[in-house]
């Protein structure tokens, strides 16, 4: 393996020198000079129009945000871009002077590179995690480099020669890279796959929104999943050990990660069910509030006061949950309240109608309705009851507005609202000096 390395170790030098001899030919020589003046024009370029794409952009309020990437990215390649164009114009004019291929060989050679460099940058922002783009950016770029000097194979039987070999299993940096770089590639087709599927599936109405979640679910997890094992059976990689490992350690992880799994199961359990599905009002414990999304382990429920609650799929599945519009949207709303013995009972009832129907978010097609419940030790007591179809705005604040129209209307018509009064009696003080004078 050692004596193995350092012949290919030889191989590569002796070519990087058999390549440094033809750039030091005079034909060549003169072409280095070229793209220096080249890369001069191309940083003159650059420094001009950057200010000026600049202040385009600051004038595209408005855009999609993936417009404004892109627009960013170009200009951050505004000089690969120009040194690109000026080289490939001087070999344009050397092929014109001169028809000798040669004369403008590594002209066309660097140009060739620098599109390609260009075109993986531009490809690679695909990938939408940054640690991965950068290793699939610079494994790209250096590949290009290397087939272009005509020493990619070298290199290839250099890294395929570092491996470790545990039986019939050989794991090399060659085959490492090869795998990072297709499942790169697969799991951008996958995630564009999904992003489009899920689009569709999001936008069909007769789809109820649990099972819209449900099924983007399903379909990235198989995508995904299918993306990291072709890349890997890509690149050859053995998959029946792997199959054998990942069930013991599944086996272990079940006993470690029961919450986990459980939440998960409760998940698929609450998207089958469709007993909970996105933009419902409920209510678990002391939360109140609306669902934003479902998710594998929990659901996020945003709070009227701006708090957000990640409550585990267990609970919701164990636990007493009140939803406010599982099967509709209408809410009924109960207020008690009394009035004094000295009130008329049906003009209160009447009032107390009237008084509920004028606030907003009262449904008039489900008119409020009054009733006497008792006769207390201060009070008449009765129940207003109201329905609304907003749950998702408050509950509180319609009570409040309900109860302040009550009282601008007990008010406005002489309707009293008794309160708990106590009298304190002074007895006589001749009453008081006789009991004290029968004291032995």
């Amino acid at each position: 393996m050692d004596a193995d390395l350092w012949t290919q170790l030889a191989d590569l030098w002796n070519q990087a020198l058999l390549q440094g001899r033809l750039l030091l030919q005079p034909s060549r020589l003169y072409q280095i000079g070229i793209l220096v003046v080249c890369i001069a024009f191309a940083w003159g370029v650059s420094r001009w129009i950057k200010p000026h794409f600049n202040a385009w952009m600051h004038t595209l309020e408005g855009r999609p945000k993936w417009q404004l990437r892109w627009l960013l990215l170009i200009r951050r390649r505004i000089f690969l871009m120009a040194f690109t164009l000026f080289v490939w114009i001087a070999a344009r004019i050397m092929a014109e002077i001169n028809p000798f291929p040669s004369r403008r060989f590594l002209l066309e050679l660097v140009g060739t590179i620098a599109i390609a460099i260009l075109l993986v940058g531009l490809a690679a922002r695909l990938v939408r995690n940054e640690l991965l783009r950068r290793i699939v950016s610079w494994a790209l770029w250096i590949f290009v480099t290397l087939y272009y000097l005509g020493v990619a194979d070298e290199a290839s039987r250099l890294l395929d020669s570092l491996a470790i070999d545990i039986g019939d299993f050989h794991l090399s940096i060659l085959t490492v890279i090869q795998a990072a770089a297709a499942i790169a590639v697969l799991f951008t087709l996958a995630r564009l796959i999904s992003q489009t599927t899920a689009n569709r599936i999001r936008a069909n109405d007769d789809i109820s929104p649990s099972m819209q979640v449900l099924a983007v679910k399903i379909l990235q997890i198989l995508l995904f999943g299918a993306a990291f094992f072709i890349g890997l059976k890509f690149v050859g990689v053995d998959l029946t050990g792997l199959a054998v490992l990942s069930g013991a350690i599944g086996v272990g992880l079940g006993f470690g990660l029961q919450k986990v799994v459980s939440n998960l199961v409760s998940g698929v359990i609450i998207l089958l069910d469709k007993s909970i599905k996105p933009g419902d009002v409920i209510s678990i414990g002391d939360t109140f509030g609306w669902i934003n999304a479902l998710g594998a382990r929990y659901v996020s429920i945003t709070t009227r006061d701006g708090k957000e609650y990640l409550i585990p799929n267990e609970d919701l599945i164990t636990g007493q949950v009140v939803n406010w519009s599982h099967s509709n949207d209408f809410v009924r709303i109960d207020i008690d309240f009394g009035t004094s013995y000295d009130d008329d009972p049906h003009k209160v009832r009447k009032l107390a109608i009237e008084a509920a129907a004028s606030v907003n978010r009262v449904l008039s097609s489900r008119p409020p309705v009054c009733h006497i419940t008792g006769f207390g030790d201060s009070s008449v007591n009765y129940i207003l009851r109201f329905w609304i179809v907003d749950p998702s705005d408050g509950l509180t604040n319609i009570r409040g507005n309900v109860f302040l129209a009550l009282w601008d209307t007990f008010k406005a018509n002489g309707i009293s609202i008794p309160f708990p009064q106590r009298e304190v009696r002074v007895l006589n003080d001749s009453l008081a000096v006789t009991r004290s004078e029968a004291q032995p």
